[in-house]
């Protein structure tokens, strides 16, 4: 292979994590993205968005013919990169290591373990730090045996290798290594404040057998994690993967979780619909608590439940779209102009703008949160359940005015269906819980703006011509979002309208077995991908109505979007068969989860149908007892 032409295919990227820090490891054995000390951090390797300026740690074969495949340790993080050459084998363990303490796993140290495999291979390292996304290459200082340290600004590193290593410009570290088989060669790069590096850098240092027991801990803490996994949900590799993947986008401090690790992939090469997905989305991240925890991850709703309701200090009023890792608040959107983005495609940007936008279908993504836990037997306290009541108040004060909706559009609000379906949602599951609780609530009201919000979603937000839904009232449009109603209850899977709404979407917004997101403006210029949540959301939909074969073919085509490591990207473009958008995407992983599920679920129905009239049959022949 050759790694001449920069910026490698999105999906040429594995994710490696410890729950605090993040990093994206190209096939050719190069971090080009690397968040420490958390994941919203700027990157120390960014060259993912600039080339030139991002900096990186790459370690590979000499020369531009060498094949590579990879994989991950069992069940685990740890990445496994595989080189070979006519001269030789080696392979490349790349991880976050992973204390054993139980509150604060990382040590914010990223770890690489090159292994001689076979013949001799001589390797080039290179490693050039930059902080503040790229505006600032950090003074490197050489210390003794094979010991660097870099800082500038808020951020520092201590760098130890085994080799002496070639200082250029006080700015790079290169040099070349020959490994044979059975040899093993370690690279440790620790994040760590400025000040601190100034003092004693000792207890940075590791020996080999250290590091060495670091890559056993922290194979050991993933594959004790993924042991809750349940068993009927163990023998599928992708959902496995996918659910690693969850949790490596969760931050372990405070139970967030990040939509993506990076920022500004674009949705589609040289435009600007390019944005900053490191934040928690209360949206997103409800989707995949619910799908961990129904997967025996209750550890994962509960500490996000909290983590909201401290974000949001317990009030209606001040619940926002989203949230930085900490529960900060505010996340203002800037854009990096010194920085080229990825394969030209600019602006960069920090922040997103999308906080300040109402979304109503927020407030009932709580509801459906506490709907999961009350529903797995987890008891409500008094103080919550009047949050809870609190909420939908607020809600429906405000559930008839136009808002930007799930899509975060950024011409103008509308009044999107999905949104006001979703508000309906909230006040059927009030209601439910509020009699199974035996709680008090203002029961009369929200029936009647129950009943209120549904007459008008079906007289407003409904073509009676075609018999479907449609995206906003009074607009012709069509939206795949609309394919999630009858995951919240609105409408059941088979019910005709939904039947008509799910084959209007595949019609009007499908091409070659993919899903666009709707076929509206939205304020953006350029165009997109194809988003790959919305194919997920057919299959379950088509599963559950029945249509069997149809459900598989579209999931196998969603599945063949993956690449070779289970990780998905937000978006896809079709004609060049590679992936858009931020990498890995929370969604399309946890939207994955729910599609196969689903599936499941109706093979084992079709499976329990069969059963009578199989046992009937071999009756008739008296196979068995009628």
């Amino acid at each position: 292979m050759t790694q001449s032409v920069p910026y490698p295919p999105i999906e040429d990227y594995g994710l490696i994590s410890d729950c605090h820090c993040t990093a994206l490891v190209s096939k050719a054995g190069s971090i080009d993205w690397c968040c420490m000390p958390r994941m919203d951090s700027d990157p120390c390797f960014g060259r993912l968005l600039d080339w030139e300026r991002g900096g990186y740690c790459a370690i590979q074969p000499v020369g531009d013919s060498f094949e590579s495949d990879r994989h991950y340790d069992d069940d685990t993080l740890v990445l496994v990169t595989h080189f070979r050459t006519e001269q030789g084998e080696v392979t490349i363990r790349d991880f976050f290591a992973i204390s054993d303490e139980q509150n604060t796993p990382s040590l914010f140290q990223l770890v690489r373990i090159v292994d001689g495999i076979q013949g001799e291979l001589e390797l080039e390292i290179r490693i050039s730090p930059r902080f503040d996304f790229g505006e600032i290459a950090p003074y490197i200082r050489c210390h003794e045996h094979g010991t660097y340290t870099a800082w500038a600004s808020n951020g520092g590193m201590v760098i130890h290798f085994e080799e002496e290593l070639e200082l250029s410009d006080h700015r790079n570290l290169r040099g070349c290594f020959r490994v044979r088989a059975g040899e093993r060669y370690y690279l440790s790069l620790h994040f760590d404040s400025p000040e601190r590096l100034n003092e004693d850098i000792s207890h940075h240092l590791n020996s080999p057998d250290d590091l060495d027991h670091q890559l056993k801990q922290t194979q050991a803490w993933w594959k004790n994690w993924i042991a809750q996994l349940r068993p009927e949900c163990r023998s599928d590799p992708q959902t496995l993967r996918s659910v690693l993947a969850l949790k490596g986008l969760i931050f372990e401090r405070t139970g967030a979780m990040i939509a993506a690790p990076t920022t500004s992939l674009p949705e589609w090469i040289g435009t600007e619909r390019n944005w900053d997905y490191r934040f928690s989305w209360i949206r997103d991240s409800v989707f995949a608590v619910g799908a961990l925890h129904h997967l025996g991850f209750e550890r994962e709703a509960r500490r996000f439940a909290r983590f909201i309701e401290l974000s949001s200090a317990g009030s209606p009023d001040e619940l926002q779209v989203m949230f930085g890792i900490d529960g900060k608040r505010r996340l203002p959107e800037i854009t990096l102009d010194w920085l080229e983005g990825y394969r030209g495609s600019r602006p960069v940007r920090i922040g997103n703008r999308a906080t300040n936008q109402l979304q109503l279908d927020i407030f009932p993504e709580l509801m459906e949160l506490t709907w999961i836990r009350h529903t797995q037997g987890e008891p409500i306290k008094p103080y919550y359940w009047q949050l809870l009541v609190e909420l939908l108040n607020y809600m429906c004060t405000r559930c008839r005015e136009p808002d930007h909706g799930l899509w975060e559009v950024r011409d103008g609000p509308r009044h999107f269906v999905f949104s006001k379906a979703m508000c309906w949602a909230a006040l059927h599951r009030g209601l439910t819980m509020a009699a199974e609780l035996g709680q008090e609530a203002p029961i009369r009201d929200w029936k009647r703006e129950e009943k209120s919000l549904r007459e008008e979603i079906e007289t407003q937000g409904y073509d009676h011509k075609r018999g479907i839904y449609l995206q906003s009232y009074g607009e012709p449009y069509l939206d795949s979002a609309l394919l999630l109603l009858p995951r919240f209850g609105y409408i059941s899977y088979d019910d005709p309208k939904m039947v008509r709404t799910v084959a209007a979407i595949q019609e009007g917004l499908q091409e070659d077995g993919l899903l666009l997101r709707y076929n509206s403006p939205d304020g953006v210029e350029g165009e997109e991908g194809f988003f790959l949540p919305c194919t997920f959301w057919l299959v379950e939909c088509l599963a559950e109505q029945g249509k069997l074969d149809q459900a598989l073919s579209y999931y196998q085509r969603a599945l063949d979007c993956a690449n070779d490591l289970g990780l998905f990207s937000e978006e896809y473009d079709v004609r060049t068969r590679t992936m858009l958008g931020n990498f890995p995407q929370a969604l399309t992983q946890v939207s994955q989860i729910t599609a196969k599920v689903a599936l499941d679920q109706c093979r084992q129905r079709l499976h329990e149908s069969m059963k009578p009239a199989v046992h009937q049959a071999l009756a008739l022949v008296g196979f068995v007892n009628a």
